[in-house]
This record gives structure tokens, sequence and C-alpha cells, in this order.
């Protein structure tokens, strides 16, 4: 497919000047002349989602049909701001003695977006709608192995009637991603991405002392009870487990099963992932498709020996797929504890590890038991235990009797090395504005 030619120091310069001189124009258009560019961006998405969808297939190997819902909920965010967003930041009048006090919300100005390929537009969209709606600019530098979807997702924005230097993407190398965040005209930094990597973007916006919004991995939780629909919790579990071929941040994880029902869980998982296609993911029947790097598959396939070695019991699968592609078998390992690999480390692919618990107590201690705390799902009957676990869980996110997914109606974001701030929402769009207090007398 070719290499992407990394931008020169004095066109990276160029860019950035660029987008200084379009925030002075850009946050002086009122929500309604933004919200207009925004639903033609909404509406581009739609009108070309089959090949944006199939330029993402092949860069990082999703199936089609998924990469296609990826598309559509892109468009689906970026109406949503366009809509929602002079409410979200509408001034908030405080009763105070003064004459007129209020909060007003403004913008902070050039915002750097760095992503990850596992999502290659809606982890952009996730940013770029509620910043550029509340009046900033976007700089984005996206995973080198998904830049023809980043290179296309600028091009929505160029042919909406975006003004030049409204949202502009960087090729760069990762190395250069330090003195970017220096750069005083960079006033915050939005990350999605490995612990690693946003441990090194807070300690250098920390020096800078620069704003961040990091989200990061994590291993979720997926709790059954013993009073659940079994069926509808396996049906759930697996798509939970290995869409996005299993490379996704919220993905269930850890599938923590009340001892009751704990084997009869693990027959009927195994029986639906006998039934997951593996492929081409070009092809629409295609359930899973290859894991995106042979580096990532190497790193799968670790964990699982690992955890069998620890006292693991392999369901099925178990095991990379020789040939073309880095494809990984779709495996269940039972009887994982808290100390095994697949029980402690965030797994990118399909692999679900399965854990006993002797009662609703012990589900909860377990799932708060990882250093990961971004997403949780949990599944009973009984609606009132479902309260009262949910707010006993440490976690960003608690979905009961449904799959842990982002909404642009709601929050999302994780605790712990699951990173800080919110994206989506009110509270995703007020991460990147100045908060300002304003006191007539």
């Amino acid at each position: 497919m070719g290499e992407t030619i990394e931008l020169t120091e004095s066109e990276l310069e160029s860019k950035l000047a660029k987008a200084e001189s379009a925030f002075l124009e850009w946050r002086e258009k009122n929500i309604y002349e933004r919200a207009t560019l925004m639903q033609s961006v909404a509406s581009s998405m739609r009108d070309n989602k089959e090949e944006l969808a199939r330029i993402a297939v092949m860069e990082m190997g999703k199936p089609i049909s998924q990469a296609i819902a990826e598309v559509e909920k892109c468009a689906w965010a970026a109406e949503h701001y366009a809509l929602e967003t002079a409410n979200y930041l509408a001034p908030e009048v405080i009763d105070t003695e003064a004459t007129s006090s209020y909060v007003r919300f403004d913008p902070k100005g050039v915002i750097l977006a760095v992503m990850p390929w596992n999502f290659p537009y809606w982890q952009v969209m996730r940013f770029v709608a509620p910043a550029l709606m509340a009046g900033n600019v976007g700089l984005l530098k996206h995973a080198s192995s998904t830049q023809l979807s980043a290179i296309a997702f600028e091009k929505v924005f160029i042919d909406s009637g975006f003004p030049n230097g409204v949202f502009t993407n960087l090729a760069l190398s990762s190395g250069r991603i330090a003195s970017l965040i220096a750069d005083p005209r960079v006033k915050a930094i939005a990350l999605t991405g490995s612990e690693n990597a946003g441990s090194k973007v807070a300690e250098t916006a920390g020096k800078y002392i620069k704003k961040s919004v990091l989200e990061l991995g994590g291993s979720d939780p997926f709790i059954v009870l013993a009073d659940a629909d079994l069926e509808s919790a396996c049906d759930t579990a697996v798509l939970a487990r290995v869409q996005n071929n299993g490379q996704s941040c919220i993905a269930g994880k850890r599938f923590i099963v009340e001892d009751p029902i704990y084997e009869e869980f693990i027959a009927k998982l195994k029986t639906r992932y006998e039934n997951l296609k593996l492929g081409d993911p070009m092809d629409p029947s295609v359930n899973v498709g290859p894991i995106a790097t042979s580096v990532g598959r190497e790193e799968l396939e670790g964990q699982v020996k690992k955890s069998m070695e620890a006292g693991a019991r392999l369901v099925i699968g178990g095991k990379k797929k020789d040939g073309k592609g880095f494809f990984f078998e779709p495996t269940i390992l039972a009887d994982i504890t808290p100390e095994m690999s697949v029980g402690s480390e965030e797994t990118f692919g399909p692999v679900a590890a399965v854990m006993r618990a002797k009662d609703r107590e012990d589900a909860v201690r377990i799932a708060n038991s990882s250093r990961y705390a971004l997403g949780a799902s949990l599944w009973t009957r009984n609606l009132d235990i479902a309260e009262g676990i949910a707010q006993k869980l440490t976690s960003g996110a608690v979905f009961v009797n449904t799959m842990v997914k982002s909404d642009p109606r709601m929050p999302f974001g994780g605790e712990g090395v699951s990173g800080f701030g919110r994206e989506l929402g009110s509270y995703g769009i007020k991460e990147f504005v100045n908060i300002k207090s304003v006191w007539i007398h």
C-alpha cells in the first residue's frame, strides 16, 4: 500500500502556524455555523461509508460489517454534537449578590490528538466533534499503520467545507510527539492508547502544564450472576470479546461467573465460539479477522501460553493460525485467577478468560482486583442488586444486561491506569474549554 511520507520540520511548522491562525477565525463563528459544517461531515460519512470502511479494513483488518458500523457511528456523533453543543455549552447562571454572575465555556485553542489504529475513525471522531464544535481547532497524530484512514478522515472535513487549518492530519512518527506537545501553540492533548504511551504524554504535558485527557487500556470484567439470562449473556459475551477481532479497550475480557452456573456458561460459550468464522475481513460472513500486527499476535500467544503454564484450562482455540495473515484462533481459557497473564493484563485479541466467583461479593472483589478500570458489564435479573453492585465497581462505566460501549450522549473514560478525563457527552466537550466565571457588579 506504500509508505506515508513523514512531514519535514518546515512542513510541520507551516501546519502549526495555519492551525493557530485558523483558530482566531474559527472561534468567532457561532455554534450554528459550526453545526452546519458538522452536519455536512455526518452526511458525507454516511454517503461514503463503504469506501471509508474498505480503507480501514485494508489497514487494520476488522470485519467489513464492523468497519461500516464504525463509520455510521462517527456520523451519529458528528450529528449529535451539531445538535447538542448549544445546550452543552450554554452559559450557566449562578445566583449570587452580583448584578449578573455566570459561567461561560470558551475554547482553548489548538488541541493535539494522538490516536491509535484499532478504531481509526471512531477514536478520532470522539475527539474532533466536541473539540471543533466548542470552537477549538484540532491536530491529529494518528498511528503510522492507519495513515490512509487519517488522510481519508481529514478529506471528509475539507470536502465538508471546514476552513483550512481547523482540522489537520499530521504524518509524524511517535518520537516527535514530545516536541509537538512542548510547542506553545498546542494548548492541550487528548490521547487514546496504551498505558505506556499515556504515561509518556502525561509526563510531557505535565512538564509544560498543559491539560491532557487519557483513554488507556482496559481489562473489563463481564460479571454473570447465577440469576442472569444465560442465553443472552452468552450471546453478548461472544460479541463483547471478539468485536474488532478482540482488539478493543472496552471489550469484555475477564468473564467472572458465579459458581452455580460456571460450567454451564463455559459450555454455552464454547458452542458459540465453535460457530465463529475466522477469515478474510472483506467477506461479510466473517466474524473474526486477523490481529493487526505480527507483534500483537506474538504477544497474545505469549499471554495464552503463560496462563496455561500457570494452570489455565484450554476450552477451545489457543494458537495462531498458519498461513497468510496474522490470525489467532478464537480462544476460551477457564479457571483463570487474577495472577495469571490473561487475568491481569490487557489482552488484544479474541481470547476470553473465564473466572469463577463464589458469590456476587466475590465477583465484585475479583472485578476490582485489576489495575484497569475502564468499563464493566453486569448480568442479573435483579435490578436492585445491579444498582448496588454498580456502586461498588471501580470503573468508568457499568452496563447492566448489555455490553460496554461508547455513546456520544454519555461520558466515556476510565479510572486508575485506564486513564483520566472524559470524552463524549456534555462532560467530554467541557474537557477542552476554559471554564470562565464572569461576575458583573
